[in-house]
């Protein structure tokens, strides 16, 4: 399937947008100020003065006075920073190695542990591990708290401070105390070693007649990957493949041409997605083209607590257009878009700028999605029973006259070991199990034969 919409320029953990269209909005038509309109204008310019005033006076007596001498460079730049990340927690200012790093992101290829983090109370939370990297190995979880890094404690260090410490040379040893469910839960240290993180972003294979596809992030490779597995699936099962399960769980999200792109592989028209700015006016809007990638089978989508940002508008896009059955649970609620924009000497800034909205006219912003049928990651356990008589076990039984061999009676077993905890797409995993149930009992639906028509009611009355 072709992409239908300009790529977006940078990319980072959160959902993105180009920054020509989100960082220019129209200009107002000039209107003359009437007298109350100019006197609150010199009153807001007066207390702009005051507070760049106030700044200024901090900025030299900071550089004049602190104990240990610090650059202007230093101080701006932290300034900046200190702005921008007390707006919200994915605003924030790019250096040089930052602004190269998310270019890098990007094209799918970043070093680091894989591991998509946030800030909460003070303490680095997990979004999500991403597949095959030194965090998924090291068997992190969603909601997991990072107290400290290298035996510092992470409280009072800024999210990005918090990243920084975590990334490193490749190969470079690092150690991680974390704490898991309750808050006192006692910590325990893991010990993982960097390494250069090349995301592949769609896996498939086949779970019996069903195409199973995980998309573990949106950077550029996703579209073309989903093509490939869609087509491989096609070619692997042909006739006999009745549906699909896309798999969006612990996906933190990425570029939003690249979730819009996903979503309108499966959708043949209609909105995926708009976005709505400061005003609340609509300042975006993505529609789907004709073609469907699926030919109309039936999808199941799964979702979790580390589906966020671009794995909702897909998730929210395909419920709101009735083309998929969500599957799993409460979605992480990210629905703001960052945009980001560039500044001199290879610097930038990434700013929110909007929020999103599903065609429904949802916002996703501290919501999430709610699946339509809740799944919770289980594990599943024969229960031992006693050895019964069947029908097969009587003195005299007949026999089955349609079968030529008689099968034995299968001898009891007993119960089955605890399995550990279900990594996304592995045979333990309950809810990809429940999922390809239900695209297997939706294809035995179809293969009924059609019931014939009852008679209509007749309503009989005496006279």
């Amino acid at each position: 399937m072709t992409q239908k919409f300009a790529p977006a320029a940078f990319v980072s953990l959160a959902l993105l947008a180009p920054a020509p269209v989100l960082a220019q909005p129209p200009a107002a038509t000039p209107v003359k100020a009437t007298a109350p309109a100019a006197q609150a204008a010199s009153s807001q310019n007066a207390i702009d003065e005051r507070a760049l005033g106030l700044f200024s006076e901090v900025f030299e007596r900071v550089r004049g006075q602190y104990v240990e001498k610090v650059t202007d460079d230093q101080l701006v730049k932290a300034a900046i920073n200190g702005m921008l990340t007390s707006l919200d927690p994915h605003s924030s200012f790019l250096d040089t190695d930052d602004f190269t790093e998310m270019q890098v992101q990007t094209r799918g290829e970043f070093g680091g542990l894989g591991i998509e983090v946030t800030l909460e109370n003070g303490y680095v939370k997990v979004i999500s591990p991403i597949d095959d990297t030194p965090a998924a190995r090291a068997g992190f979880q969603t909601g997991d708290l990072i107290t400290q890094i290298d035996g510092e404690p992470v409280q009072g260090l800024s999210l990005k401070q918090a990243v920084d410490k975590m990334r490193g040379p490749v190969g470079q040893p690092i150690k991680v105390m974390v704490r898991r469910g309750q808050a006192e839960t006692t910590p325990f240290e893991v010990s993982l070693t960097r390494e250069v993180i090349k995301s592949q972003p769609v896996k498939s294979r086949a779970e019996g007649d069903v195409g199973y596809i995980r998309i573990t992030g949106f950077s550029r490779q996703t579209q073309p990957g989903l093509e490939k597995a869609v087509q491989t699936l096609q070619q692997q099962l042909g006739s006999k493949l009745i549906g699909y399960v896309i798999d969006l769980r612990n996906n933190p999200g990425g570029l939003l041409d690249q979730a819009v792109s996903v979503a309108d592989s499966f959708i043949d028209k209609g909105n995926i997605v708009s976005t709505r700015g400061r005003d609340g006016v609509e300042t975006q809007r993505f529609d789907a083209a004709a073609g469907d990638l699926t030919k109309g089978l039936p999808i199941v989508v799964l979702v979790n607590g580390g589906s966020a940002s671009a794995s909702e508008i897909v998730a929210g896009a395909l419920q709101d257009q009735h083309r998929a059955v969500l599957m799993g649970t409460q979605t992480f609620g990210k629905g703001s878009v960052q945009t980001i924009m560039p500044l001199r000497d290879q610097k930038a800034m990434k700013i929110t700028t909007a929020r999103y909205y599903t065609p429904s006219g949802r916002s996703i912003q501290a919501l999430g999605v709610t699946p339509d049928i809740t799944v919770e990651q289980a594990k599943l356990e024969k229960v031992a029973q006693a050895p019964g008589r069947k029908e097969a076990d009587l003195r005299g039984a007949l026999s089955n006259d349609t079968l030529k061999n008689q099968p034995a009676t299968p001898p009891a077993t007993g119960a089955a070991a605890p399995k550990s905890d279900a990594v996304p797409g592995s045979a333990e995993d309950y809810q990809l199990q429940r999922a390809v149930d239900l695209l297997i009992g939706t294809s035995l639906f179809r293969q009924l034969p059609s019931q014939p028509q009852a008679n209509p009611m007749v309503t009989k009355t005496s006279g």
